[in-house]
């Protein structure tokens, strides 16, 4: 592992098994997360994109460990974390933390913030009371909130503020990566872009990684340097963000990328591909053979039957799909 980077997932996979009958014979998988290879280097944000039910939170509850892996290995800061004791996993988590979707159910609501922010250190033995209460008025102004707030229960705040207290809490044992799964989906329009510059200031001023989770692509693009897009368990494009927005090579991209909405020519014109999204994503107890887009794909031809390999393109980027590699070679019109 090179020194600059501080996660590497190799050939990862984590299945459910499928059982039936009184005895729970095993008769198939859930392939929640299906061969999947990254690296994320040390201060960068990686965003994981797609639909619900593409298998994102799964893949970073595996990264977490909160999931014992199927197949494959995860490498942290230069050593394999996949199988770990319970032991090794509690100092693991001192270095790796998550913040969770909706802060009013991860934050539990008989519990003053002050006891919320404290708990992660009282849990890992760090410091002394004195030096404890220190560090926890330390964290709620580095969310920036006022030290008021630590005598309140979580009731009494906004969303917002309550998402700035979970992320406060997952930097009170000062982590080195960040997890962050859909951290502004249940918040409003106007809260959203607040958490999102508070991270990127976090980022910043702490070194910190982001493995950042999201349907959301209209928040990828000044938020994260590299994207990854996930589709029934499996990463179907890696780019940087810039060329992901203007060069996207796998049609299920474009679709998410059409989906965003636009308010004038401008925007339109920096999402110059527009494939309608059409059906449900298929279940992943019953994955399609070969391409696993080909069944909503506008583009499918009887050779998305075969599985695409994981290729580089020309602009420097990865996915599988037969129809990239028939865009490089000029055999298939991009825009329709």
């Amino acid at each position: 592992m090179a020194q600059d980077t501080v996660l590497e997932i190799n050939q990862l996979k984590k299945y459910f098994p499928i059982t039936k009958g009184f005895f729970k014979k095993k008769v198939g998988d859930v392939k929640a997360v299906d061969d999947i290879s990254l690296n994320l280097k040390r201060g960068s944000t990686l965003a994981i994109v797609g639909e619900s039910g593409s298998g994102k939170t799964t893949f970073a509850k595996s990264i977490m460990r909160f999931y014992d892996v199927t197949e494959g290995s995860i490498i942290f800061d230069g050593r394999d974390i996949t199988n770990l004791t319970a032991n090794e996993l509690k100092k693991l988590k001192q270095e790796m933390q998550m913040v969770h979707q909706d802060p009013s159910t991860s934050l539990n609501p008989r519990k003053k913030i002050k006891d919320i922010l404290e708990a992660p250190l009282k849990i890992h033995n760090i410091g002394d009371a004195k030096s404890r209460e220190a560090r926890v008025k330390e964290l709620i102004r580095l969310v920036e909130l006022p030290e008021e707030f630590l005598n309140r229960y979580p009731h009494s705040l906004s969303g917002g503020q309550k998402q700035r207290i979970g992320i406060a809490r997952a930097l009170a044992l000062n982590p080195k990566l960040l997890l962050l799964d859909e951290p502004t989906s249940a918040l409003d329009v106007s809260v959203q872009a607040k958490i999102i510059t508070l991270l990127r200031d976090l980022q910043e001023r702490l070194n910190l990684t982001y493995l950042f989770i999201t349907h959301d692509l209209s928040l990828v693009r000044n938020f994260a340097d590299n994207v990854a897009v996930m589709y029934l368990g499996s990463v179907v494009e890696y780019s940087d963000v810039e060329t992901l927005y203007k060069h996207p090579q796998n049609p299920y991209t474009q679709s998410l990328l059409s989906s965003i909405p636009v308010v004038n020519e401008n925007e339109q014109s920096m999402l110059p591909h527009k494939i309608p999204l059409d059906g449900e994503i298929p279940s992943p107890t019953k994955m399609p053979s070969g391409c696993k887009f080909h069944t909503r794909c506008p583009y499918a031809t009887e050779k998305c039957l075969e599985r695409p390999a994981f290729t580089k393109t020309k602009y420097n980027t990865y996915t599988s799909c037969h129809y990239a590699e028939e865009i490089d070679s000029g055999k298939v019109k991009l825009h329709v």
